[in-house]
């Protein structure tokens, strides 16, 4: 380094970089994984898509519906085959031992969610040691003290890592994302396995080489292009700084050779089996990049603000305050992660949470370097506004039940009602022993913080985690069987199981009619449903407008006979006829 270099902006003392329990952090990991994780039906969209390739896998024999994706007879072809593949496998293994405790369709279900432990458990630790890596070079280093005291770098790079790790936890919009069956929690294990790849090319360049390339494979075998395009650019871009990636920029593109070679594994058997499939598959990677409509662009750019929440503000003083050292591998690498993850959600023609997500890891590495950079009042500041907005959040989680249970305030319990018709409230009691106790552990953490003046710097990111977490465990306890009765489409789809079951031919068929995706998928899951396209189907599944419908606007169609109307408890927009053609229709078909 030369000698002109500025000084580190970071000032921190050896208490600063005190220990935090590794019990602790496994704790709270733990927690906020299975919180949510279970005792729930999958919901649409992507979480129940996820299910029912799986769900497909399973059912069909042959090799076409494991290579490809498909939901039933439809040909899903988006994303990529990576997730179904691992749900597959959680399923053989797991759902015979989940049978034995409850029924085969929610054996099924739990299984299908295993491995969000291993995408949870992959990212934690990829992230966790990555930034270790980074925090321990000469450049991050916290300025020397005059007299001694500052922490080791071994020191120092665990308690940033400690804090990257509980950023990532209290992250708001990645919260649910992470509990679906789905490639949200997949992509983003991908993504901090390059950055744990990244970070160990500067010390051991032919393994970390080797993780970067599976890494980008397995991106592309998850999210297609839109995964693995922010990977493919970083690595790409990092050499091109007059820093230490530039040295080893030979061995980027092994990597992404490597990548693009383990990628091609599954291509050519999957364009061998089904040509469609893959032209599908190539036209979806295509028009998901072009000019971004205004209205969408606008709506992702704007939902970053509660998305990246508590993340993107200390990202941003990270960056301000470590402004001369935009080079230095703590900056540079999960710096560049971000762009190229921002570029690549402004030049999709419809952004949604999924690119957000992509933006969540490299935030929080940056969020964690602010932290030695910020002065003791700042950082008190925000441990204060940690604890007035989630104690808010949780009384306000609090007040919505007490008022769906008694009715008061009447004004909230008449907006809950409207949102529930039909749900029959009740009381369990251990989810509400649950909901005490972890509202007695955040008033235990808001007193140990005021009482006790914990020095090490992690402290502000264990009450922003422990406080998204509390509110959390309320939702997925207090709320989950309203949360389930309003989104989960069991109900309905046992409905139309049970009028199929009386309608439908031996060898019959059912065509569905302006049928979302989601709602397909739900009923494939859930019921075994499988909507086909055939034209010589007897009968049609209509999905409607339930407004009009129930206003007389949507009358059957000429030489049809309605066989069965239903709809989800508390939706007042959806619902479902189920038609039969009439023997004169079926045969102008």
């Amino acid at each position: 380094m030369h000698t002109s270099q500025p000084y580190s902006p970071a000032r921190l003392t050896s208490p600063g970089a005190a220990k935090l329990p590794r019990s602790i952090l496994i704790a709270v990991g733990l927690i906020y994984i299975l919180s949510g994780l279970i005792f729930r039906d999958p919901w649409k969209t992507d979480d129940v898509i996820g299910l029912a390739t799986m769900l497909t896998a399973m059912n069909n024999d042959g090799v076409l519906s494991v290579l490809l994706p498909q939901v039933g007879s439809l040909a899903y072809a988006e994303n990529g085959p990576l997730v179904t593949w691992v749900g597959l496998a959680c399923m053989t293994l797991f759902a015979p031992i989940f049978a034995l405790f409850t029924t085969e369709l929610n054996s099924l279900i739990l299984a299908s969610r295993v491995p969000n432990l291993l995408w949870f458990g992959l990212m934690s630790y990829c992230v966790w040691h990555g930034t270790l890596r980074l925090a321990k070079r000469r450049e991050a280093q916290p300025l020397p003290l005059p007299f001694g005291g500052e922490p080791t770098p071994a020191e120092y790079g665990r308690m940033l890592a400690d804090a990257t790790l509980l950023f990532l936890i209290a992250t708001v919009g990645i919260l649910w994302r992470m509990h679906e069956t789905s490639h949200v929690p997949a992509i983003m294990a991908f993504q901090a396995l390059a950055f744990f790849a990244l970070s160990l090319q500067l010390y051991r360049p032919a393994a970390g080489t080797l993780l970067l390339g599976i890494a980008l494979a397995c991106a592309l075998l998850t999210r297609g292009a839109v995964g693995a395009t922010p990977i493919f650019l970083a690595s790409l871009l990092l050499p091109l700084f007059h820093s230490p990636f530039r040295s080893i920029f030979k061995w980027q593109i092994v990597a992404i050779v490597l990548g693009i070679a383990l990628f091609l594994l599954w291509w050519f058997p999957a364009r061998a089996f089904s040509l469609y499939w893959t032209q599908q598959w190539l036209l979806w990677n295509h028009s998901s990049f072009g000019w971004p409509n205004v209205t969408g662009l606008y709506k992702a750019l704007r939902d970053l603000l509660w998305f990246l929440w508590p993340t993107w503000p200390m990202a941003l003083l990270a960056v301000w305050n470590w402004r001369h050292w935009l080079r230095a591998p703590h900056l540079l690498l999960p710096g560049c992660l971000f762009i190229t993850a921002l570029l690549t959600l402004l030049v999709q023609t419809n952004p949604s949470e999924p690119e957000l997500a992509l933006l969540a890891i490299p935030s929080a590495v940056l969020a964690a370097f602010a932290l030695p950079t910020l002065r003791r009042s700042i950082i008190n500041t925000l441990d204060w506004f940690a604890v007035m907005c989630f104690s808010l959040t949780a009384a306000t989680v609090w007040l919505g039940w007490v008022a769906q249970q008694s009715g008061w305030p009447p004004k909230i319990a008449k907006s809950i009602a409207r949102q529930t018709v039909g749900f029959e409230t009740f009381i369990s009691v251990p989810a509400l022993t649950l909901a005490v106790l972890g509202s007695l552990g955040w008033i235990a953490l808001v007193v140990w913080r005021t009482r006790r003046h914990p020095p090490g710097l992690w402290r502000g990111t264990v009450l922003s985690a422990g406080g998204l977490l509390v509110t959390w465990l309320l939702l997925v306890t207090l709320w989950l069987p309203s949360l389930d009765y309003a989104r989960s489409y069991r109900s309905v789809s046992n409905e139309l199981s049970t009028a199929l079951q009386t309608h439908q031919a031996a060898n019959g068929c059912v065509r569905g009619q302006g049928v979302g995706l989601g709602q397909r998928a739900s009923f494939y899951a859930f019921s075994n449903v499988d909507l086909v396209f055939d034209q010589r189907c007897d009968l049609i599944l209509q999905q409607l407008n339930r407004r009009d419908l129930e206003k007389g606007e949507l009358p059957p169609p000429n030489n049809t006979e309605v066989l069965w109307i239903g709809h989800r408890g508390g939706d007042r927009h959806e619902a479902f006829r189920l038609l039969r053609l009439l023997p004169a229709s079926r045969n102008t078909q």
